[in-house]
Formats: C-alpha cells, structure tokens, sequence
C-alpha cells in the first residue's frame, strides 16, 4: 500500500532545534520523528511511500540513503523551491499515486498508536473520499462533526471564526484533527489549479458534494512533535 509523509515543514515551534536540521530528523530517544514515522507505516503494511521535502532537504535525502530508505520504496517530492502547503503538497505528489486505491497521508511530527489498518478498512466500508482521524482534545481549531461522522464545518475558537461546509439536522461535534487521512485518489482530478493551499481549507471546500468523513480514535494515544514540551512526554511515553 502507499502513503506520503509530509516532512516539508519548517518547524517553527522546534526552534531552536531547527535551527541546524529538519523537524522531520528531530529525534525522540536517539529516534528521527521520520524515521519513527517510517516504521509506523511499515508495521501497518504500507511498503511505498513518497516524503516531501524543503528545510534542510538534503539532510532528510541523505538520512534516507543511510538507512537504505528502510528495505522498502521511498521517493521524493522535492519542494525546495516553494514550500507548497498541505494541499499543494499532496498535488504536487499525485504522479506517486497511479493505482486507483486509496492511500495513507501522515504527518511526520506525530506520535500514536493509532490503528491505521483498521482506518483504512472503515474508510473502504463508507465509500468515502476522504477520512480524517479526529479524537476529543483540546485545542483552538476544530472539525465540525455531525452524527454521521461527516465533516460539516470548521471552527476557530480563539478568534471565533467558523466555516460551514456542509448542510446538516444532527447536531455537531467538536473534534480534533490528528494529521493522518486516508484520501481516495479521485480527489486528486478535484484540486484547485493553485500551487499553495491548505488540505483542510480544499476539504471544507467540497464537503457539500463530497463524502469526507470522520474516523475516531480516543482509545489511542496521541501526540503533535512540532512542540518542545511534547518532546520530553513522547521520551516518557516511549520508555512505558
């Protein structure tokens, strides 16, 4: 199966750690976030996977020779030039996407023990374009959820923006955004002819003719790496 890691961003919040290398060889117990990543997806039975590239490219494509790109296909998607967001990035890498199945999207800076078989499998039972993991976590940005597990909206609580994206009777849920989507590849002809956008901003862009659904996944742990503090719980959390 294949997947695309997205390990383009520049790390802001690692600073000053990303100062001298690439959030995604940032380590976690003498561990890159890539390489964690990596064998995440590997355990998982994905075998192909494209990573995207931009601060401190090099470095990322010279780790990834070291270790013999791990046993399995890895390619590129070079952004060096422009860093193209979320959805300019995916865009830029459909050519890796040529099977017709659905495929894994991962962001390198998180921790979990997430079920990603068993996400793709309820993605395939809903015929859905696209399936966001959620859980119940606190933050400032919100999914909006309707009992059908379909994204209706989004919503900022600090600034109290909300963007409707869909029309429904049930009521919604606040949900968190975990960075792991599960995107069918007929959503590759839908994007917009810009090179820089967000995935999640196409996504609400669509959602009223499109089924993009929500896959939860509380019963799992869980952790954003592109904080200093998250670091020193992800050693705790990787010696239990």
């Amino acid at each position: 199966m294949r997947a695309m890691i997205f390990a383009a961003g520049l790390g802001t919040r690692l600073k000053p750690i990303t100062d001298t290398k690439p959030k995604a060889l940032v380590e976690v117990k003498n561990t890159p976030l890539l390489e964690i990543a990596i064998n995440k997806l590997k355990n998982s039975g994905f075998d192909e996977i494209i990573v995207n590239v931009h601060h401190f490219a090099d470095m990322i494509i010279e780790f990834l020779k070291s270790k013999n790109n791990f046993g399995i296909r890895i390619e590129i998607s070079d952004e060096r030039d422009l860093l193209l967001d979320t959805g300019g990035g995916l865009k830029k890498a459909s050519w890796f996407f040529d099977d017709d199945k659905p495929f894994l999207v991962y962001n390198v800076d998180i921790l979990s023990d997430i079920d990603l078989q068993k996400m793709y499998s309820f993605h395939q039972l809903l015929n859905s374009i696209v399936t966001l993991a959620v859980r119940n976590r606190s933050t400032q940005r919100y999914l909006l959820v309707d009992d059908d597990n379909l994204i209706c909206g989004w919503q900022n609580t600090k600034t109290g923006e909300v963007k409707k994206a869909r029309e429904t009777t049930s009521s919604l849920h606040q949900l968190a955004y975990s960075g792991i989507q599960i995107v069918d590849p007929r959503i590759l002809s839908l994007m917009p002819e810009e090179k820089v956008f967000s995935i999640i901003n196409f996504y609400l862009s669509i959602a009223s003719k499109e089924k993009i659904t929500a896959f939860k996944h509380d019963e799992t742990y869980w952790l954003d790496l592109g904080k200093v503090e998250s670091l020193e719980k992800a050693e705790k959390l990787l010696i239990n």
